[in-house]
């Protein structure tokens, strides 16, 4: 992978189109992906954007934002202030195309001054998505910061099947994932179980009752048609994820799909749909379950 350190002159994204009802900003510390070539990174949307990959393989390039804390601090006052002059609350999704604590972050820790960062200056909330388990390293961080604003961890758990046919491997087994909840929801951080996109569930109630059980506040399901931007699921139809679904459950790939299975998790979870369920809006469970 080719890694280059860069200066940004701006790191607050104001949200549009998918992430505008979700957030009023993303962040991202990096440019490109060191999951690219994961099961994640095969079936990513941002692997279409052109502005970002400029060119280069989604998962062979990593651009550094070396400077990120420094141009958060300068910018978040005025960022803040183009929320709440539209009544938003400043609401930052970190990360929306990149994952925050990849192997990179271990040298670099941008993701780590970021965090410092915004214990000086916090937003009113704040959405971590993470594929991985690196977030641990920083679990005193996120849970201090939890005490300065609205905060949610999202963890990416697509399904219950570790490996589907045809895709490379997930960057952390499902069973890491799954301890991480737990840890997380242990740690008293609000966490969620982000299937997004959703893959084939074999065994939905035993699934999401072991979900229940970690502790979580709730689960966001998402399909890939819609959630990756496009009405039709395009971009992700150009990835080998939709080929692979259909070997386990040819029915997945329909977006009725989605909700079939969210009818099931309400058994035992709070389900958030789509761009509603990642702003942390979530249907009651239709009875109680034990945790």
């Amino acid at each position: 992978m080719q890694i280059t350190q860069v200066e940004c002159r701006s790191i607050l994204t104001r949200a549009t189109g998918y992430l505008k009802t979700v957030c009023s900003h993303s962040l991202n510390p990096y440019t490109g992906c060191g999951l690219g070539k994961s099961a994640c990174g095969a079936a990513c949307y941002v692997r279409f954007n052109p502005w970002l990959t400029r060119g280069r393989e989604w998962g062979g390039f990593l651009d550094v934002k070396t400077n990120a804390a420094e141009v958060y601090l300068r910018t978040v006052g005025t960022e803040r202030q183009w929320a709440h002059k539209r009544s938003q609350r400043f609401s930052i999704f970190l990360s929306s195309s990149t994952e925050p604590w990849q192997a990179a972050e271990k040298k670099f820790r941008i993701t780590r001054a970021l965090l410092k960062a915004m214990h000086d200056a916090p937003p009113d909330e704040l959405i971590l998505q993470t594929h991985t388990t690196g977030i641990r390293e920083d679990l005193k961080r996120v849970h201090s910061l939890s005490r300065l604003c609205r905060l949610r961890v999202h963890v990416s758990i697509e399904g219950d099947i570790e490996h589907l046919p045809g895709m490379p491997p997930p960057p952390v087994s499902l069973e890491d994932r799954i301890c991480l909840l737990r840890e997380l929801s242990q740690a008293g951080i609000d966490t969620v179980a982000c299937m997004a996109p959703l893959y084939p569930v074999r065994f939905p109630d035993a699934f999401f009752e072991r979900l229940a059980k970690t502790g979580i506040v709730g689960v966001v399901i998402d399909h890939f048609i819609e959630g990756d931007g496009t009405p039709d699921g395009a971009r992700t139809l150009k990835t080998p994820l939709p080929a692979a679904m259909a070997q386990v459950n040819p029915a997945s790939l329909n977006k009725e799909y989605r909700d079939t299975l969210a009818a099931i998790a309400a058994r035992y979870l709070p389900v958030g749909i789509s761009s509603a369920g990642f702003a942390g809006h979530y249907r009651m469970p239709t009875h109680p379950t034990a945790r």
